[in-house]
């Protein structure tokens, strides 16, 4: 793929919630190469709100009216899940480089049309899997590339938020839920660190903390276990929850023949305590993903910059994007059939 040279990328964001502030920070002012053109939303205080907080003089309702200007060359897409597809595709057409925050998609099939209008058309399609870019998670790949531990066996990774979730996210059909909306990061994490495909999962999932919701959304889960096998033989488990409270709590353990590499705080002590009650535990808690994975968002927009200059492959492809897609709705059809799924 062609880069553009080192010219300054008009950048614009669609989506001025949490993410979408972020993105906008970073390429606002600490992302070379990079200019904050414009914000989308829908929500027109919330547009006028992240213009002013960020200095950004232009903002639009939706992505297509600013489809229109020209200064725009990049689009970092932060809308929910259910509008990723149809708002890739038609930026891709319209010639423009696309971030897509995770979940790429709702279907594999939303993603292969996504990945075929990006290639079709010559434009850069990265997505928002930012752990590959923090850098204890680098660091701890290239540990296991230089076969410190031996041959991998398993991965464990687990993603638990403190928050309940959006209204949106209760509805499966739409959301794909936790799977999707929190642990697509935990399912990129153990195809990265196992380098192969998931070739099974049985996952299971209930209604802990949500109890408002349960007759309205009867299929709705926010705490999950998943287990998978890989096409080349290593192993995977996966835990997720959202409203656990206590702290943001996210770790990865990868078990090789001759050791294990653990990302995340593993304390000198046999018993650790956190309670949502204190808000704290024998030692300090990560309060937010905002907190814990601020660098390796600045990171991967810096690469996304990069990769429109120079044309070289975003570290988190189309590819990537669906393959999670894929596992979340593997592990969905586990949960609601109760019986191991071949992805």
């Amino acid at each position: 793929m062609k880069g553009i040279g080192f010219l300054v990328i008009g950048v614009c964001v669609v989506g001025a919630g949490r993410a979408g502030r972020i993105h906008a920070g970073n390429f606002a002012g600490s992302i070379p190469g990079a200019k904050m053109v414009a914000i989308v939303d829908p929500a027109e205080d919330a547009a006028h709100a992240a213009c002013r907080e960020f200095g950004v003089e232009t903002s639009y309702s939706n992505y297509e009216q600013a489809l229109g200007n020209k200064s725009i060359d990049a689009f970092i897409v932060v809308s929910p899940t259910k509008y990723h597809m149809q708002t890739v595709v038609d930026l891709a057409c319209a010639g423009k480089h696309v971030f897509c925050e995770k979940p790429m998609a709702v279907t594999g099939e939303e993603c292969e049309a996504m990945i075929r209008a990006s290639d079709k058309n010559g434009t850069i399609l990265q997505i928002g899997f930012m752990r590959r870019y923090e850098p204890s998670y680098v660091h701890a790949k290239d540990t296991v590339d230089s076969g410190a531990i031996g041959d991998v066996v398993m991965v464990r990774s687990n993603t638990r938020g403190p928050s309940i979730p959006h209204p949106w996210m209760y509805d499966i059909k739409t959301s794909n839920g936790p799977l999707a909306e929190v642990n697509s990061h935990d399912i990129d994490t153990l195809r990265w660190f196992t380098g192969s495909e998931f070739e099974t999962v049985y996952a299971v999932g209930g209604n802990y903390r949500c109890h408002d919701v349960k007759k309205d959304y009867p299929d709705f889960y926010d705490n999950v276990v998943m287990v998978a096998t890989f096409e080349n033989g290593m192993q995977g488990m996966i835990d997720g929850a959202q409203g656990v409270g206590y702290a943001y709590d996210s770790r990865v353990e990868v078990l090789g023949t001759k050791g294990c590499v653990f990302i995340g705080r593993i304390a000198d002590n046999s018993v650790v305590t956190c309670t949502s009650d204190s808000k704290h535990g024998n030692y300090p808690l990560v309060g937010s993903w905002r907190q814990l994975f601020a660098e390796a968002y600045l990171n991967e927009g810096k690469d996304f910059i990069e990769c429109i200059q120079t044309g070289k492959t975003p570290r988190a492809t189309g590819h990537d994007g669906k393959m999670a897609v894929k596992v979340v709705n593997a592990g969905n059809r586990s949960i609601r059939e109760k019986q191991k799924v071949y992805v």
